[in-house]
């Protein structure tokens, strides 16, 4: 696993998040699925799991091909 690019693209999320209130945590990388917990005003927004499937994931994953999937827990 390439760390930097992974604290580049997390950072690059976290900025987006940050703008709406929110945050971002990396929790592990475990089979090649990223697990993140979602921080702030996206802890309880109604609309965070389309933010985490249609922004954050597709944000990490294209810049991380090697990973299969992110999790928010």
């Amino acid at each position: 696993m390439d760390k930097e690019a992974l604290d580049r693209v997390i950072e690059k999320v976290r900025v987006g998040l940050k703008a709406e209130g929110g945050g971002i945590d990396v929790l592990d990388v475990r089979d090649d699925i990223l697990y993140v917990r979602l921080l702030g005003a996206c802890e309880t927004c109604p609309m965070a799991g389309l933010t985490m499937k249609n922004w954050v994931e597709r944000t990490i994953l294209d810049a991380l091909p090697f990973l299969k999937g992110v999790k928010a827990v």
